[in-house]
């Protein structure tokens, strides 16, 4: 595998208001990640879920389905072997209930969160059959889970290295491209870079960073 073969996904759009933006408001794409592994498909993220009526006013959503996005790309549900959310707000979890038995990796602490209440939808999370983290993890070989708090304590990103370097999958770790060289950057920043990235691409960005 080549790092131009980890593919996007995409999964929809939603529009930030200004209430969040500080400015006007902001459409905003929803990307999941394809990785085409020895083992078999991989997947980060799923898509946004339904919300109640307040967040769907609030937010906008313009959803595709996740089987259609993946019939787009060529590949079905059943051929996915391994699916991980880079956390578990609706717009990254979405299309988990369809997974049935491929294992959703998720730190053991921001499922708790979750299921704590006031942080998704509790109908995305049931049915799923979760694989729990404590930390980084490498359940494939040559695939890396990586912790990656910030936007929320259990965030995570995957690494996956190829024959020709590596391609960070950040998730949300940074809100766009560009935050990826900004100054101030948190402490595990130095994990992800010892992987030498060639591509490293986000879920709310089209756009993706390279050396």
């Amino acid at each position: 595998m080549r790092v131009d073969d980890v593919r996007r996904v995409p999964l929809g759009t939603f529009t930030r208001p200004a209430e969040e933006t500080g400015g006007a408001p902001r459409v905003e794409v929803v990307n999941g990640y394809l990785v085409r592994h020895d083992a078999g498909l991989v997947l980060l993220d799923t898509g946004m879920g339904r919300g109640d009526d307040e967040t769907e006013a609030w937010y906008q959503p313009r959803r595709t389905d996740l089987r259609d996005a993946l019939s787009r790309a060529g590949v079905s549900l059943d051929e996915l072997v391994l699916v991980a959310n880079c956390h578990l707000h609706f717009d990254h979890c979405g299309g988990n209930p369809l997974l049935g038995p491929t294992p959703v990796l998720a730190q053991r602490r921001e499922l708790a969160t979750a299921r704590a209440g006031g942080y998704t939808f509790e109908h995305l999370l049931e049915g799923v059959t979760y694989e729990l983290l404590d930390g980084e993890a490498s359940p494939l070989p040559g695939l890396h889970v990586v912790p990656t708090p910030g936007h929320v304590d259990g965030h995570q990103s995957l690494v996956v290295e190829c024959d020709d370097g590596s391609v960070v999958l950040a998730g949300q770790s940074h809100e766009h491209a560009v935050d990826w060289t900004a100054p101030d950057q948190p402490g595990w920043m130095a994990r992800l870079l010892e992987f030498d990235p060639r591509r490293v691409v986000f879920a709310h960005d089209d756009e993706e960073w390279c050396p």
